[in-house]
């Protein structure tokens, strides 16, 4: 019985780590591919269909997967969270002549936290200044492979991917310096030299419909 007991805090930690840390099983997208599903519609909280074609800007565009209450993104209490961060990056985003937008993909959730009617109420309360869309099975997520919420993809004027992964390393408190991933590659785009492509997603699953 001892052992148990001192073992159960390292099983929490394990089954926090993995929730957290995504699906790895999931295949994603890579550097240099076009962006899956361009031309699909799918619902925003305005009422209006929107593709990510139609919200790509001259430069291209910021794909942002998240979600209403995941701690990753609305905060907790020893990580603040990084929907706070959103509107500023659109801001960096629009004035880079980039599109920005946040995706919903958390179908097994969709009759409760993750509804369409609480991701307007999401919205309205933490001011989002950017679309914010349903996508309906996950269907965007299965096809760049998006393991969290958040998962952050860059794309270039063609629709290229450039940059993947987290918005910034504030989630390592190991971390040895502050790096703004997302940031970074956005000023970096028009150099053709993107000094990191690449970054570990962190956040909670997202929720999927299991099919059989």
């Amino acid at each position: 019985m001892k052992r148990i007991i001192q073992l159960a805090p390292l099983v929490i930690g394990a089954l926090l780590f993995f929730s957290f840390a995504g699906d790895k099983g999931q295949k994603s997208i890579k550097i240099g591919a076009k962006a899956p599903l361009a031309d699909v519609k799918m619902k925003n909280i305005d009422g209006n269909e929107l593709s990510l074609n139609d919200a790509k800007l001259k430069n291209g565009l910021v794909v942002v997967f998240s979600c209403n209450t995941c701690p990753f993104v609305v905060g907790m209490d020893d990580f603040p969270g990084w929907e706070k961060d959103y509107n500023d990056l659109n801001k960096i985003a629009k004035a880079n002549d980039l599109g920005f937008v946040l995706v919903n993909s958390n179908e097994a959730k969709r009759e409760g936290d993750d509804s369409l009617e609480k991701m307007i109420e999401k919205a309205k309360k933490a001011s989002y200044t950017m679309p914010y869309l349903v996508d309906v099975n996950s269907a965007l997520a299965n096809a760049f492979g998006a393991k969290t919420t958040p998962h952050v993809y860059l794309f270039n004027a063609d629709m290229k991917l450039v940059y993947m992964g987290s918005i910034d390393n504030s989630w390592d408190s190991k971390r040895s310096s502050d790096e703004a991933y997302l940031s970074n590659a956005i000023s970096q785009m028009s150099t053709g030299k993107i000094a990191v492509s690449e970054s570990d997603p962190r956040g909670c699953s997202i929720k999927r419909v299991k099919v059989d």
